[in-house]
């Protein structure tokens, strides 16, 4: 059984209804801790991890070592930080007491569900979709609320050219170190913990990530010829 908006694959993804901008969307955050529970599969962008160190007061690295695991994604070859669950429970480390404690600097992830959503690396253009069965309330029909109303009031319009950013440039280095032989280059281990450190831990939370994003990743290109 599909769990509410968790679809279980891609094929399962690709059934999903598409939403455009202008489209109604009824549904609203019952406050029911179902994203939050059982959650093994969140993986963080570098601004979502800067967003909860900042929240934190930490710095990125020791907020992943507290709250994260690192793994190296076999398909793309980046590293990947991913929440790591309470080992009591399970759930999102940061879900106590039916509520997130990090709700103002939630994962994207997290600010999007039930939504999915894809970003074509080329045009950075962004496609949402409806990842079914979903939980939660419902709107009246007589508010006329739509995908655009529930995108800005998640906080997910304003960070959005940030988040296409990270897609096309994450795809630009997995396609450099696919073409350099991926794991079978000797240089392979190297570049990747150079490229974890541009992506996600050198950055300081007294700044504003975006330049710093820039100009980490602008660092990484003459290594990689």
């Amino acid at each position: 059984m599909t769990e509410p908006g968790r679809a279980e694959s891609a094929a399962a993804l690709a059934q999903c209804p598409r939403l455009a901008a202008g489209e109604p969307l009824d549904f609203v955050c019952a406050g029911c801790g179902v994203c939050c529970r059982n959650r093994r599969d969140l993986v963080l962008s570098g601004y979502d991890l800067y967003r909860i160190a900042r929240r934190l007061g930490l710095p990125p690295r020791l907020t992943a070592d507290a709250f994260c695991k690192q793994e190296f994604a076999p398909q793309t070859l980046l590293p990947a930080v991913v929440l790591r669950p309470n080992a009591r429970t399970g759930n999102c480390p940061f879900f106590e007491a039916d509520a997130c404690t990090i709700h103002a600097a939630r994962p994207l992830a997290c600010a999007l569900y039930p939504l999915g959503q894809a970003i074509d690396p080329a045009t950075a253009a962004m496609e949402y979709y409806v990842q079914l069965p979903l939980c939660g309330a419902r709107v009246s029909t007589q508010e006329q609320r739509t995908l655009q109303n529930y995108l800005d009031d998640a906080a997910i319009t304003a960070r959005a050219g940030i988040d296409a950013r990270w897609a096309v440039v994450c795809t630009q280095l997995s396609d450099k170190l696919q073409q350099a032989g991926g794991r079978e280059n000797p240089r392979y281990q190297p570049a990747a913990r150079r490229i974890a450190r541009a992506l996600y831990f050198d950055y300081s939370i007294q700044d504003d990530f975006y330049p710093q994003f820039s100009a980490n990743t602008q660092a990484l290109w003459p290594l990689l010829v």
